[in-house]
């Protein structure tokens, strides 16, 4: 791990205005990785009340997965709160990267893949099995170098025993990210070689697993000879994984960027850009046509490098990383710091024309060049994960001051104000990465049910922007207990909405008149006051969403145990408005805005053509319940009248409502065919369970009766629900089956009654016996002694007892 003895530079913080400029900002403070502290938010054009962003998007080579869904969640949150809570006119940016060393790499082995696959394109003269081989040996020498190279498939589990067997155990010495990639390779061997046992010949049918050791092999044999010229190779991919990534944010509810950069259309301002600065003595250009950027005559100038993490620019690993895998290590870099501007073209590279030849751009130019090209010279916000800080971040800085400053030599210019990085998604101590194999892509994870939108976006509110998030089963739990919590309290707030008329008191109305209604009626109100002012302090305090989502739980949990007596119907809509409007503005309801007035989120309410026929099973079956509880003697009559349809009848259903027209007519009709009996209140109530808990809920829907005799609640069938039931099954279970283990015992115990005590011992462990059946000797002829005698004495005496009460249960 790097050493922090190394301090981060000077943040010269923006002009806030003054006394005579008459504009007020939100005492907002925000965690700036440019000083690693919590600094007021002043926006460079405070007087329009503008915010500039940009935001590191994603490299489209693959589907996303959840720890990119951890940053694009976050920074959609932090980009709400800004824009409809805070008010600022915020402009967002975010830039696709669509030519990088992952892309070539993905997009060349792709190609060679389906060149293999098809016989008459093959470029192997060796069979289609001696190519895996092949290809299993060059992974191994190349990822896993303990195992001998040419073990064959059937030797690897053993071989992988043999020299990895602390990495196996968990107890590698290596760092943890380090020890993630040597099992990530263990896994990937292993299941290739796996495959290449079960397998036949037939390349069509290739296995994924052997894939993931075939494609480096391929490209290191072929990737230069591909036509690089053919721009499709790589834009069929990057097209592909760019659509996937944009419908993916969309699941989430991230609302889509303002502008959409991409590197492939600012190839000549990238250009003009490398230009500039090497015009500036600030890069040197090298003998292969490669241009980069000098670290050592930009720190002379007065300068200062890696301003956001100065404690790692001499690891040499995120250096490397930085360049990229297809990057060779040139002898005419002047230090190891130095980073890429612009790479030669390579055979089997993409290629754009420059002054120095063809080549194309660095990893760190592409953002510089889109950014300056949106915002000019300065910007408010730069975001992106925590892993882009170094040094993918600090190298935009650098670059890019480099090209704004007036002149050579003038010293630092401040490109940006404010460095937002999101903190990672973890799992299993490692985070969450494609390098490691150790994700779930975000289409998966919501196709499968996995998670929801909501359901991570809870999870990555309660844990904070720039915290890193480690998946557990306790914050699982606590995402999960938090939104039944809210889900439960919309449902009955909607509730409340639909039978508004019917609930509202006379008192109601009259306090809703009063100008000032007493203090006790107050309460309610002085606590959304309170939560409404946490909530603004807490979202000025860096956007602080887990005391945010604290306060929300405080509040409902306020309401639910208050006097409801004290607290008219508009009391309540008003906190239930509050809280939906803080729920929308976390994107927890979609795309819904803030002030839009609604009550509840998505999937709380029941379907619309429903409605009619669950309000009449439920209105009736309230009825039909109160009566068997309440009559002393409840006649047919009466209950005929309680479920007899109205003369109009109801109106002909829609194919979608005529499952609930059927659970509707169907109870009419079971509890109308009831004759008079003395269990004619029982019957009722049996059947007015039945439809509860079965017929509705078989439908998707629950009617929650309610203490107080108030009309049951319509709701849907939620997982907490399916779960509680789960849970109630499984505990009637172990009863049922606990309750048998006792009758079992019992008749066990009864059986062994039916044999006489005067019988027992007669049997050939035995010769003689007294006039009550106690054995005098064993089978021997020995006498019994004393001590075995009271023994069997006692034995005789219990089964005396059995005997006796299996004669007076079973006497006529």
């Amino acid at each position: 791990m790097a050493s922090r003895d190394r301090q981060q530079p000077h943040w010269q913080p923006p002009t806030p205005p003054g006394p005579n400029d008459h504009v007020t900002l939100p005492p907002l403070r925000i965690w700036n990785t440019l000083t690693h502290t919590r600094t007021p938010f002043v926006p460079l054009d405070w007087q329009n009340n503008r915010v500039t962003w940009y935001a590191c998007g994603p490299t489209v080579y693959d589907d996303a997965h959840l720890g990119h869904a951890r940053n694009y969640i976050s920074t959609d949150i932090v980009r709400r709160i800004l824009k409809d809570f805070f008010k600022f006119n915020v402009k967002f940016v975010m830039n696709i990267t669509d030519v990088d060393d992952k892309i070539i790499l993905r997009a060349r082995q792709q190609h060679l893949l389906e060149e293999f696959k098809d016989p008459r394109r093959r470029r192997e003269n060796t069979s289609v099995e001696e190519t895996k081989a092949k290809a299993l040996a060059y992974y191994i020498q190349k990822n896993l170098d303990r195992i001998p190279a040419q073990s064959t498939p059937h030797d690897i589990p053993q071989l992988v025993q043999k020299y990895y067997a602390s990495e196996l155990r968990g107890e590698s010495t290596e760092p943890g990210d380090t020890a993630a990639k040597i099992r990530m390779h263990i896994n990937t061997v292993l299941g290739a070689a796996a495959a290449m046992r079960e397998a036949g010949p037939v390349p069509e049918h290739f296995d994924p697993k052997v894939e993931d050791v075939l494609l480096p092999y391929l490209d290191s044999r072929y990737g230069a000879t591909i036509d690089a010229s053919d721009y499709s190779i790589f834009t069929k991919l990057t097209k592909k994984f760019e659509d996937r990534f944009m419908e993916d944010v969309r699941a989430l509810n991230c609302e889509d960027p303002d502008i959409v950069t991409r590197v492939t259309e600012y190839s000549q301002q990238i250009v003009d850009f490398v230009n500039k600065v090497l015009k500036k003595d600030y890069a040197y250009k090298t003998s292969d046509g490669s241009v980069y950027f000098n670290i050592k005559s930009y720190e002379e100038a007065g300068n200062e490098y890696a301003r956001l993490e100065p404690w790692s620019r001499n690891d040499t690993g995120l250096l490397s990383d930085g360049e990229g895998s297809l990057t060779k290590t040139s002898s005419e870099k002047k230090s190891d710091a130095d980073f890429a501007l612009w790479k030669a073209s390579r055979p089997g590279e993409p290629s754009w024309p420059s002054p120095w030849g063809n080549g194309r751009p660095g990893w760190h130019i592409e953002c510089s060049a889109m950014a300056s090209d949106q915002f000019g010279a300065h910007m408010d916000i730069h975001s992106g994960g925590i892993d882009l800080a170094f040094p993918h971040h600090d190298n935009e800085l650098v670059q890019s001051e480099a090209y704004w400053c007036g002149e050579p030599h003038s010293g630092q210019h401040q490109w940006v104000n404010y460095f937002l990085h999101m903190g990672h998604l973890s799992i299993q101590g490692s985070k969450m990465s494609k390098s490691l194999k150790n994700f779930t892509t975000i289409r998966e994870a919501l196709n499968r049910g996995i998670w929801t939108s909501r359901g991570l976006r809870i999870l990555f509110l309660l844990g904070g922007w720039r915290e890193g998030i480690e998946i557990s089963d306790n914050i699982v739990k606590e995402g999960s207990a938090w939104e039944d919590k809210v889900n439960n309290f919309f449902i009955k707030m909607n509730d409340i909405v639909d039978n508004k008329d019917e609930i509202q008191r006379p008192e109601d109305r009259q306090q809703a008149s009063q100008v000032s209604p007493n203090p006790h009626d107050n309460k309610i109100s002085e606590t959304l006051a309170k939560a409404k002012d946490d909530v603004y302090h807490a979202l000025c305090d860096s956007f602080d969403t887990p005391q945010a989502m604290q306060v929300i739980s405080e509040l409902i949990s306020e309401y639910n145990s208050a006097d409801k007596k004290s607290i008219t119907t508009e009391q309540t809509l008003e906190v239930a408005r509050w809280v939906t409007s803080i729920t929308n503005l976390f994107g927890l309801n979609g795309f819904a805005k803030p002030d839009d007035g609604s009550i509840g989120w998505s999937g709380i309410g029941v379907p619309e053509h429903a409605k009619l026929y669950l309000t009449a099973i439920s209105r009736t079956r309230d009825t039909l319940r109160q009566q068997a509880r309440t009559s002393d003697r409840l006649l047919t009559t009466q209950v005929k009248a309680i479920v007899t349809p109205a003369e109009n009848g109801s109106p002909s259903a829609t194919p979608e409502a005529a499952p609930y027209q059927e659970v509707l007519s169907k109870f009419q009709h079971d509890i109308s065919s009831l004759e008079d009996s003395e269990r004619l209140s029982k019957d009722i109530l049996q059947l007015c369970d039945r439809v509860r808990d079965i017929d509705l809920w078989d439908l998707g829907i629950y009617l929650e009766d309610r203490a107080d005799d108030s009309p049951a609640l319509i709701r849907p069938v939620t997982k907490e629900l399916r779960a509680t039931r789960t849970e109630q099954a499984a505990k009637e279970e172990q009863r049922r089956i606990a309750k048998m283990e006792r009758e079992k015992e019992a008749a066990a115990r009864a059986d062994k009654g039916k044999l006489s005590h005067l019988d027992m011992f007669k049997t050939a462990d035995y010769s003689a016996w007294d006039e009550e059946g106690l054995p005098l000797k064993d089978q021997d002829g020995n006498e019994i002694t004393k001590s075995k005698s009271k023994k069997l004495k006692n034995q005789w005496e219990r089964q005396k007892k059995l005997h006796e009460a299996w004669q007076k249960a079973n006497s006529p």
